[in-house]
């Protein structure tokens, strides 16, 4: 059985993030993140995949905001045959009135130099609401280099990302993960299951913490991202390149020949946070539903 209905986007990554979509703005996990499932297999073939997103806590490039921010995001994702892709997302955090909180708009193009050595380069431009309440409020655009090898055993990738608006910062993601999938089938013989395991290193600077900060100064007590009595900021040197996040996952996936649902869980632990932001480590929960529409 192969991947051959599942399509792939790299945005956190995440994040991201999505986080987040900018959110580890992964639906990869954004980092950057943008991405449908926690899947690095890609086919040649034009579609169209929607999909919508449930995550436990925004994080960006291994860094969350003072407070949880439980999130819903949408997103739609178009690609050609040629190899070239457009992408946009809408996120809201749950729990306030704000309808939309940050939606992004981006496109790239996915490469293949030989049969293990693939790869994609994107532009992200994010945009935010005037409460700017996720941490990544800082940057407007992200420029996103990802280069993925196939050693057979697992897969490795190298994702370089430079973001710049407010407050500009670069980034280093170094990821290795094995992917396989059940050689039978849960209700019929067009399903299966399929997973991703995986572990990863954020390494980058963190100026957005201090624009972040900055801008939030009249949420000391709630943020405690200011050092009290001084009411400045924190006195770190965030321009400095430095480790940021190491991180382990585990998804989950369950795929039919149109449409995926994945559960991921991912147990964060941030090092180098120089007290801006009081970040500890914290286990992350997704839930991810796509479908693929094939022309």
């Amino acid at each position: 059985m192969t991947m051959k209905y599942l399509h792939v986007l790299i945005f956190a990554v995440i994040f991201v993030p999505v986080k987040l979509m900018a959110i580890n703005r992964n639906i990869i996990s954004l980092p950057v993140y943008h991405a449908l499932a926690d899947t690095d297999s890609a086919v040649r073939k034009k579609s169209i995949a929607v999909g919508i997103n449930y995550g436990s806590d925004a994080m960006f490039f291994g860094r969350t905001g003072p407070i949880k921010y439980p999130y819903m995001s949408t997103n739609v994702i178009y690609n050609t045959k040629q190899g070239f892709f457009a992408y946009g997302s809408a996120l809201r955090l749950l729990g306030y009135r704000t309808l939309v909180d940050e939606i992004d708009v981006g496109g790239g193009y996915y490469y293949h130099f030989t049969p293990k050595l693939s790869g994609t380069i994107s532009y992200t431009h994010f945009i935010f609401n005037k409460e700017e309440r996720v941490i990544e409020s800082a940057s407007a655009h992200d420029i996103n280099f990802k280069n993925t090898y196939n050693w057979g055993l697992f897969k490795s990738s190298a994702t370089l990302d430079y973001l710049f608006g407010k407050a500009s910062d670069f980034f280093v993601t170094i990821n290795a993960a094995k992917y396989f999938e059940t050689d039978w089938n849960v209700f019929d013989d067009k399903d299966y299951l399929s997973f991703n395991p995986g572990v990863s290193l954020i390494v980058g600077t963190q100026n957005f913490v201090q624009r972040y900060s900055v801008e939030h100064e009249d949420r000391i007590a709630l943020n405690n991202i200011i050092i009290h009595g001084t009411g400045q900021p924190n006195p770190y040197n965030n321009g400095r390149f430095n480790a940021l996040n190491y991180s382990f996952k585990i998804p989950v996936a369950y795929n039919r020949p149109h449409y995926t649902f994945e559960f991921s869980y991912k147990y964060s632990i941030p090092v180098n946070v120089e007290g801006a932001l009081m970040n500890k480590r914290e286990s992350f929960f997704n839930l991810t539903f796509y479908y693929v529409f094939f022309k």
